[in-house]
């Protein structure tokens, strides 16, 4: 399945982490990924890098990230002979990915109408901030103010919260994977869009619906959800690791209250339903938080596991990517002479 686009050209265009990882997702299949990037510019990725990196090299963690087995072209499409070069590449190429501003692919003399004079059977995928006819520049982190992640992220009795990973990114990319999968499927020539803003209010999910139904306006709750408890509190075991719940039905909560012998609990009327454990979320998280002081953590997980209650510990990412289930997902490979490490962007398998 890793070679399953091994007849596939694809000219990556694109900067940043939305288009470059769209591009990953493809050469992981097999494509042959082209990069392009501007002599002496780069991707501006190459310089986003951690203090602790060398700053002599050109290939940061994050630039890594999000690009890999591909090939590294330099051209600057102002001048002739790269953009010559270009328009040769384009020839046999069937997938185009950018995010350029609005207006710099007419600037370029690489329009969508221009690119399919060349090459008809051409695939354009393309990704902007805030739409193809808005020219405002448009960071991950100005997507999730604009589009009210930040606004229900954190507590709630703090600032707004960003989350800390590039999510509408992320979520983009996902679009526009699927987009360009879908044309590849039609077998017609098709310029997929897909907005930042877009990706990122479709993703509201819940939160979208509990506002449009109810009037409800979401409120920032933590790591609480809106709609069932206990999920998302936090507690400590005896020997004081952290810990989280996500009880999800009646059964879990019984199932929870026989572990912890709190059978007054599950007979308790505060509580019967998940709707009362909501409105009695507070008070029932103090009696949870008491109860757990008398196990430790493996001793909880190892019960948990064996009854089906759905519980965690917080791990830090040094741990999770220290985990048996995380290593078949990490991928590595030499940059311009430098190893380099990253996840998967394919958390699918595929069997017979």
């Amino acid at each position: 399945m890793h070679n399953l686009f091994k007849n596939l050209k694809i000219l990556d265009l694109s900067s940043v982490l939305a288009g470059p990882s769209v591009g990953t997702f493809f050469s992981e299949l097999g494509a042959r990924v082209i990069k392009i990037e501007v002599p002496g510019k780069g991707d501006v990725t190459r310089s986003w890098k951690l203090p602790s990196e060398d700053s002599s090299n050109d290939v940061s963690a994050y630039f890594s990230s999000v690009n890999y087995r591909k090939e590294y072209l330099k051209l600057n499409l102002k001048i002739s002979a790269d953009y010559k070069r270009f328009i040769t590449e384009l020839e046999d190429t069937d997938i185009i990915i950018s995010n350029f501003k609005k207006g710099d692919a007419e600037k370029l003399k690489i329009d969508d109408a221009f690119l399919r004079s060349l090459n008809p059977n051409l695939i354009i995928g393309k990704i902007s901030g805030f739409g193809a006819d808005s020219d405002r520049i448009a960071y991950d982190l100005i997507l999730q103010a604009e589009t009210g992640f930040m606004s229900i992220n954190g507590e709630d009795n703090q600032a707004p919260l960003k989350m800390p990973v590039a999510l509408i990114d992320v979520l983009a990319a996902h679009h526009l994977k699927e987009g360009i999968l879908l044309a590849l499927l039609s077998k017609e020539p098709k310029t997929v869009h897909v907005s930042l803003y877009d990706a990122a209010v479709a993703s509201l999910m819940n939160q979208a619906s509990n506002y449009l139904m109810t009037g409800n306006i979401p409120k920032r709750l933590g790591n609480l959800h809106p709609n069932i408890a206990p999920y998302g509190e936090l507690f400590k075991t005896k020997d004081g690791k952290i810990v989280t719940f996500a009880i999800g039905s009646n059964r879990h909560f019984r199932l929870l209250c026989e572990l912890l012998q709190l059978h007054d609990l599950e007979k308790s009327e505060a509580y019967k339903t998940n709707q009362f454990r909501v409105k009695n979320r507070t008070q029932l998280a103090k009696l949870i938080a008491s109860a757990l002081l008398n196990l430790d953590l493996q001793t909880l997980l190892n019960s948990c596991l064996a009854k089906g209650i759905p519980c965690a510990e917080i791990k830090t990412i040094d741990k999770v990517l220290q985990n048996k289930l995380t290593q078949g997902l990490i991928k590595e490979e030499l940059i311009e002479g430098k190893k380099t490490s990253r996840i998967t962007s394919i958390a699918a398998k595929w069997t017979n």
